[in-house]
């Protein structure tokens, strides 16, 4: 399914950059910028900004790595 008409990206182009950049760099936030410049692209117009991020998050492996999580929450408590 064609997620991004501006630049042609499709659910499977958008999981398929997600999965590289995780077995690339475990520890990385993916990010909609990032998956774009993966995928060799830029955003244009955003119309297709929902849809991006909820294909984004029927990835598995998007998962915010697990020494990341709670940073804010840790943070807050030092405060």
């Amino acid at each position: 399914m064609i997620v991004c008409s501006c630049n042609v990206i499709t659910d499977r182009d958008i999981h398929a950059a997600i999965d590289w950049m995780r077995a690339s760099d475990p520890e990385t936030i993916i990010t909609p910028g990032k998956v774009y410049r993966a995928l060799g692209k830029a955003a244009d117009c955003g119309g297709c900004m929902s849809l991006f991020l909820s294909t984004m998050r029927q990835n598995a492996n998007l998962e915010v790595p697990a020494e990341l999580r709670g940073l804010k929450d840790y943070r807050l408590q030092r405060g």
